[in-house]
């Protein structure tokens, strides 16, 4: 049976909750059954703005709400600590050693993507070995705003990740001021696509400023829109199907810096077909990430 808006924000607010926060409500049952009418995964999730002192803790608490919602896996990167910009390659290390722990606390709810500083590539090189070709990660991302992703400092780094079938999740904003010195938009990531066409890539959170990311995206296919994070306005993901087709748009919440019940109600309330939903929520991500997955012999 179809599910509307009603009935979804209903739901969410019987049964609300951050991913950082207790969850409300009086009971699991009053959360709507969502996993019972779409497999989810998300894309795009951190261990930041969680209770808990280790990794482990703060898994726990994103697999306690996942639970409540239905969401079947995540893909989990850094965040653990505060921001840093511009990491050393020891915080960089750190950063992923928290994730991996994470993953193998709980293998059947989340995989691990891997956190670079592009600035240093013999560094990041390395650390893709260590983590992705020979370690348990499957995906490149969230990189952020160490460096612009147009930069032929990035291309190395993509020739080992198309090697791997691995996607690459890249953080990209449209700020109405101007971004930062090192923050990519959408354009530079597409500049980077057009490079390197046998890449996949997710534009993460398709530059903010959704209705511009979504355009400049448009005309590059293996660029995917992102739509973790923003706000849950109703339109977003209804353009993203017209503009770029259903196949092109892959959830994800930015917990915990988000919660995961309004990152789910953009695509579970969105004016388009269920059979979309199925892709956006989770169809989409499985496909691009089902050659890596084969090839580490992981469930997908």
């Amino acid at each position: 049976m179809p599910i509307d808006r009603r009935t979804i924000l209903k739901g969410f607010v019987s049964g609300a909750l951050s991913a950082g926060l207790p969850a409300m409500g009086n009971s699991i049952s009053e959360a709507p059954d969502i996993g019972k009418h779409f497999r989810i995964w998300d894309a795009h999730s951190h261990l930041e703005g969680l209770p808990g002192n280790t990794a482990e803790e703060r898994m726990a608490v994103l697999v306690r709400h996942m639970d409540r919602l239905g969401i079947e896996r995540l893909i989990l990167s850094q965040g653990f600590g505060e921001h840093m910009p511009y990491p050393t390659p020891a915080q960089v290390r750190e950063e992923n050693d928290h994730v991996m722990r994470a993953v193998k606390h709980f293998p059947d709810r989340a995989y691990g993507s891997l956190y670079l500083n592009p600035r240093d590539t013999a560094s990041s090189l390395q650390e893709f070995d260590r983590c992705l070709l020979n370690g348990p990660m499957v995906m490149v991302g969230e990189l952020e705003t160490d460096v612009r992703c147009n930069s032929p400092l990035l291309d190395p780094i993509v020739e080992r990740a198309i090697a791997m079938n691995a996607p690459i999740l890249q953080h990209t904003w449209i700020a109405a001021g101007g971004n930062g010195r090192d923050e990519s938009s959408p354009a530079d990531l597409v500049e980077l696509a057009r490079r390197h066409p046998k890449g996949k890539f997710i534009c993460g959170h398709t530059g903010g400023t959704w209705e511009l990311g979504i355009r400049t995206i448009r005309d590059t296919p293996n660029v995917y829109a992102g739509i973790a994070g923003s706000d849950p306005v109703s339109g977003f993901v209804e353009m993203a199907v017209r503009e770029l087709g259903a196949e092109r748009v892959i959830f994800g919440s930015d917990a915990g810096g988000r919660t995961f019940a309004s990152q789910m109600a953009k695509v579970i309330g969105a004016d388009i077909p269920d059979s979309a939903k199925e892709l956006i929520l989770a169809g989409n991500l499985r496909r691009l990430l089902a050659p890596v997955l084969r090839a580490k012999g992981l469930p997908s």
